[in-house]
């Protein structure tokens, strides 16, 4: 079972430095995803699925898909034969591979069935539910605040301001 976690940890360590050392944005975040899907691979051979399905979902799902989105919506200006150099296979050779031995790794670790062992008994989401909101819930309020004034802030500042003319210098 050490085997699958230290290929796992092998790619998230590849696809992080590639997303670190990248030149262009679109393949670090596509590295900065398979290195979390990798962390996930990890946190799962730790014997804790629930940590790894929230990643998967929060982070490589939504998040990154976000930057995504975000990045190619800053992108308008590039001319098309930027665009063309990324869809070069070669281009395409390394994340490939490592999502490929990602893969093989994980069929491998399921096949298999089993974990790392803990001497700790599994945390269930209810109890993590109920920690969230009884114990840190002054923390959970705290990040939720934070998170609408991130919003709000976003909004603001993407909305186009309506330029107010004196109408004396209004071109008729």
């Amino acid at each position: 079972m050490n085997v699958f976690f230290y290929i796992a940890g092998v790619v998230a360590i590849v696809s992080t430095v590639m997303a670190i050392s990248g030149r262009n944005a679109i393949h670090s975040l596509l590295y900065l995803i398979l290195s979390l899907l990798a962390v996930s691979v990890i946190f799962y051979l730790l014997s804790a699925p629930f940590i790894a399905a929230l990643e998967v979902i929060i982070y490589a799902g939504a998040i990154m898909v976000l930057f995504i989105f975000v990045t190619m919506m800053l992108n308008i200006g590039l001319e098309r034969e930027t665009e063309k150099k990324w869809l070069k296979p070669r281009m395409w050779i390394i994340p490939s591979i490592l999502a490929a031995v990602l893969l093989v790794n994980l069929i491998f670790a399921l096949k298999s069935g089993q974990t790392i062992p803990s001497d700790k008994e599994a945390i269930l989401p209810k109890q993590v539910g109920i920690s969230l909101f009884s114990t840190y819930l002054l923390g959970v309020e705290i990040a939720a605040i934070l998170l609408m004034a991130g919003v709000i802030g976003a909004y603001h500042l993407g909305s186009q301001k309506k330029k107010v003319k004196h109408r004396f210098l209004e071109i008729k």
